[in-house]
């Protein structure tokens, strides 16, 4: 006999949010920053379980509950490759001299008054040029974050204006994978969806711009010089340097233009790191490789723990130590892990309907543009809080509003850009989502120490929702055409 499966109530689906929140809390009190290594993880598989106990109590198996599980898991194996393959990229190219040599002539061409602003410039730049925020943080980002750290800037600030700059030049370009699946979900077309957004980007960004540069003129910069000398000399004490250098990261920005798939690409470019180091530095690996074996035998084996456990270098400068001394797969098994627990607690919630639940809840009442909007924006945020992926944050409420829109009057772009606004800009400002992990492990900062400077990510999604309630750029369908008694 089937088993009839039961409706949940609103109350059965705040339950397992509520509890996660206090969870979620309560690691962050207990264990500081370090919640993230482990403390996170177990609140989110405890949340998972009183998800599937309230999904066995209304009807589902847990035959069911598990393959959902696995389909969620599923969703991340895709973020998982590219985390590791990014982890083998910054290990080779620190030990290749790549991101030395970007730091190097960085600390020489910013000026420290407006290096916020210029970072945030930068990225934009790299970011829609590629069409990947990712692959933007982990090369021309970690290198800015040297940069900072060169200048003795706020390495909080420098993140928010590296995650501003790489989500804007993402959110607008059409290489983006977000931003061509915001307008499939919605039914748009994809340049009159990126036309559509740049009502709300563009003002958005400029006032991000003018923030950084505020914060960057009230940066006391004395005895910065003083400090950029001394790196520079530590780096080209320790690194053979020169533009031939940056090589491999010109050839990865061009694979990523001609649109090749982001894990063989950034592969392709740890690899070549690793010839690079070879190549240009074998001093330095010979200073690093610690067996006893003939010289061609160590510089392949420090290369090839570069790529799976990174380098770690003991140069003059301690700082420059912790900066550069990073890298490899085995650095990203932390970020993994917590990617799968956030995942798995994500897809019991879809899986028994508890999501669909809270969403149905959301939308009750919603008539006017602003209400409609407003709804479409914190349901992304609450996707991408609840199911830590940035992707389901804009399919899930696509599909579940798309027929709102219309039944309202409401032109499908409202949707497409409202997806963007709510679920792309604000999934690296969660730590446990795929995204927000993924920039704390790249740029070694936590989302909650750059959240308050990631001024776009915040700006963006509030002016959608102004200009929603006051009408601006709200595209209405045109009401269909009544025919005239001779016409019929």
């Amino acid at each position: 006999m089937t088993k009839t499966i039961k409706t949940p109530s609103l109350l059965d689906a705040l339950i397992p949010l509520v509890l996660l929140v206090l969870m979620m809390g309560s690691a962050v009190y207990l264990f500081a920053d370090d919640s993230s290594y482990g403390p996170n993880q177990i609140a989110l598989l405890l949340a998972m379980g009183i998800a599937a106990i309230i999904g066995l109590k209304n009807g589902h198996t847990w035959a069911d509950i598990e393959k959902g599980i696995i389909k969620g898991i599923s969703m991340s194996l895709g973020a998982c490759l590219i985390l590791l393959a990014v982890g083998s990229l910054i290990g080779t190219w620190m030990l290749a001299g790549t991101v030395p040599t970007l730091i190097y002539y960085g600390l020489d061409l910013l000026n420290p008054q407006f290096f916020y602003t210029a970072t945030c410039l930068i990225c934009a730049v790299v970011a829609m040029s590629i069409g990947s925020s990712w692959t933007t943080a982990a090369t021309v980002g970690v290198a800015l974050i040297g940069v900072a750290t060169g200048m003795e800037m706020s390495l909080a600030i420098t993140a928010g204006a590296v995650v501003s700059g790489a989500y804007f030049g993402d959110k607008i370009s059409p290489l983006s994978e977000t931003t061509n699946l915001a307008p499939a979900i919605a039914g748009t077309d994809l340049f009159e969806h990126i036309r559509y957004m740049l009502w709300t980007t563009v003002p958005s960004f400029i006032i991000t711009l003018i923030l950084f540069l505020i914060l960057g003129l009230n940066e006391d910069t004395a005895g910065s010089a003083e400090r950029i000398t001394q790196m520079q000399q530590v780096l080209s004490e320790s690194f053979s340097l020169g533009l031939h250098m940056l090589i491999p990261l010109f050839i990865l920005l061009t694979l990523a233009v001609r649109k090749m798939p982001a894990f063989p690409a950034v592969s392709i470019g740890a690899l070549l790191g690793g010839v690079w180091a070879l190549v240009f530095q074998p001093e330095l690996i010979a200073s690093l490789a610690t067996a006893d074996n003939a010289a061609w035998i160590n510089h392949i084996m420090v290369v090839w723990s570069a790529l799976f456990d990174g380098v770690v270098f003991n140069t003059s400068d301690a700082n420059l130590n912790d900066l550069l001394s990073r890298g490899g797969m085995s650095s990203m098994l932390n970020t993994i892990w917590l990617i799968i627990c956030a995942m798995s607690f994500g897809a019991v919630l879809e899986h028994v309907g508890l999501l669909t639940r809270i969403v149905a809840a959301c939308l009750r009442g919603a008539t006017s543009a602003g209400q409609l909007v407003t709804r479409t924006i914190l349901t992304c945020l609450g996707t991408n809080i609840i199911t830590a992926d940035q992707y389901i944050s804009i399919v899930m409420p696509g599909r579940m509003y798309k027929d709102a829109y219309k039944e309202r009057g409401l032109h499908q772009l409202n949707l497409s850009r409202s997806l963007e606004d709510g679920g792309t800009l604000t999934s690296p400002l969660i730590p446990w989502n795929t995204c927000g992990a993924y920039m704390h492990s790249v740029l070694l900062v936590h989302p909650f120490e750059y959240i308050f400077f990631a001024f776009f990510n915040l700006i963006n999604p509030v002016l959608a929702i102004i200009y929603a309630y006051l009408g601006i750029k709200i595209l209405r369908l045109a009401p269909p055409v009544s025919l005239t008694t001779e016409q019929k």
